[in-house]
């Protein structure tokens, strides 16, 4: 590709109409059609959660957000002075909505309210059902969704992805996503919004990320070129068949990870987790009556690090005190040792 000069020189800031076509193929369907101007590509899916952001609120507006939840979403609202209410997911619930709690913190500022499905870091996977409730809450407060949907279609066993797009004709959504997860490449920083608006109730707002695509002239031009073999390679064939092979085996490798961390921290005193329903992470929560030499997630964090070289994320980066987020996509043997000697540190302290 760099040989050919073809994809080496600046292209739309709003990226290629080869790649966004791609991306509204892949993505449309009939209950959320999609064409590529409604498709904006940014600098990884980091850069399209900042163009959502920033097209859709003014400073002094507030947004719904998850807790626990991706700590970039309070970064980069804090940065356009936009206020961050937190939102109480149950983990009681497999992480699901609370959604007496989310109607209580909508007033007239309310501009937008983020779902993130699958969970970084919790692992959950929203029924239909549960989506439904949470876009009839959105529908009568007249609030369009943010959809995070990096990990769609990562889900272990018997759960189902819905994009939440699909599940409405009169929400308005803005999707998010991007290469990054569904093909462990994210140091190609490609991901793109997606904006379903039906209505045509985003009209500005739509107009607005194309200004906001100008500030980085354009996504990586090389890799937006792969975009259209990545995600609409020719039916039937090898390349079709490669890709869906890759995934299969991606896909059945983070399950079975996922179920030998679930054995391996149930042996564990101390901890308890949630099972996870796809992605590749897991909250587990600290037991500090057990672990009676614990302060607290932040304690253990540093303690564990220090003392057996094994790094988790504490929940308090989340907002979840007293929690800590493993991810479970390396290999068995890696897994098994640190699951060793994170059992070993968890005995010696309690």
């Amino acid at each position: 590709m760099c040989c050919s000069m073809q994809h080496n020189g600046y292209i739309h800031s709003a990226g290629s109409e080869a790649a966004r076509a791609a991306i509204a193929q892949h993505y449309g369907n009939m209950r959320a059609p999609l064409t590529m101007d409604d498709i904006i590509i940014a600098s990884g899916c980091s850069g399209a959660i900042e163009i959502a952001l920033r097209g859709l609120l003014n400073p002094g507006d507030n947004i719904l957000l998850p807790k626990p939840g991706f700590p970039l979403y309070q970064a980069l609202c804090e940065a356009q002075k936009i206020e961050c209410r937190f939102y109480n997911l149950k983990p009681e619930c497999n992480w699901e909505v609370d959604l007496e709690h989310m109607q209580s913190l909508v007033n007239e500022n309310t501009k937008a309210i983020l779902v993130n499905n699958p969970s970084n870091p919790c692992g959950s996977v929203y029924s239909k059902p549960h989506l439904e409730n949470i876009l009839a809450l959105a529908e009568s407060n007249k609030i369009p969704i943010i959809a995070d949907e990096i990990y769609g279609d990562m889900v272990f066993g018997s759960n189902v992805f819905f994009p939440i797009a699909s599940l409405t004709k009169t929400v308005p959504v803005v999707a998010v996503g991007g290469l990054a997860k569904q093909f462990l490449i994210p140091g190609w920083r490609v991901g793109w919004v997606m904006v379903h608006d039906r209505n045509d109730i985003l009209k500005d707002v739509r107009t607005a990320y194309f200004k906001l695509s100008q500030n980085i002239l354009g996504a990586n031009s090389l890799v937006q070129s792969a975009i259209p073999d990545l995600l609409t390679p020719v039916p039937g064939s090898a390349e079709e068949q490669s890709l869906i092979e890759f995934k299969k085996r991606y896909f059945a490798t983070l399950e079975d990870n996922a179920k030998f961390t679930m054995e391996a921290l149930a042996r564990i005193p101390g901890l308890e987790v949630v099972v996870p329903q796809g992605a590749m992470y897991a909250m587990v929560k600290v037991q500090t009556n057990v672990l009676t030499k614990i302060k607290d997630d932040f304690d253990l964090t540093q303690k564990l690090l220090d003392e057996e070289s094994v790094f988790v994320l504490p929940g308090q980066c989340f907002g979840m005190t007293n929690y800590f987020r493993i991810v479970f996509s390396a290999p068995h043997e890696v897994l098994a040792d640190a699951y060793t000697r994170l059992a070993n540190f968890c005995l010696r302290h309690q």
